[in-house]
């Protein structure tokens, strides 16, 4: 993942957007614990997957939640899913906070006020 220059935005900072900064937070804290999850796996595969989304949800600007968010949303394949290799204590809150940061970013991109 590329990350900006500092103090080079492509829109609005997420305080200004409370709704998708706390819809943010929410699912890094998910993401946290999933990547605690994954860490304790025989395999790092997931971890490795998963290793950037909690900072990316904690720090990224709009553009980089949308994207991160995509990119976590798709762990969740019909052919390989992380719910596979992890319980669903960990996987459901996790993808039930991306599918919210996702809405929200959508409400945003319409115009309903996120």
């Amino acid at each position: 993942m590329t990350r900006r220059p500092a103090g080079l935005r492509t829109g609005p900072a997420r305080h200004e957007r409370p709704a998708i900064d706390e819809a943010a937070l929410d699912a890094a804290r998910h993401a946290d614990r999933l990547l605690d999850a994954a860490r304790r796996l025989p395999s790092s595969r997931w971890a490795d997957v998963l290793s950037r989304v909690p900072d990316s949800l904690r720090d990224g600007d709009l553009a980089e939640l949308r994207a991160t968010a995509m990119r976590a949303r798709a762990a969740f394949g019909p052919r390989d899913s992380i719910r596979d290799a992890l319980p669903d204590s960990v996987t459901e809150p996790f993808r039930e906070s991306v599918d919210r940061l996702l809405k929200v970013l959508a409400r945003h991109d319409l115009g309903d006020g996120a």
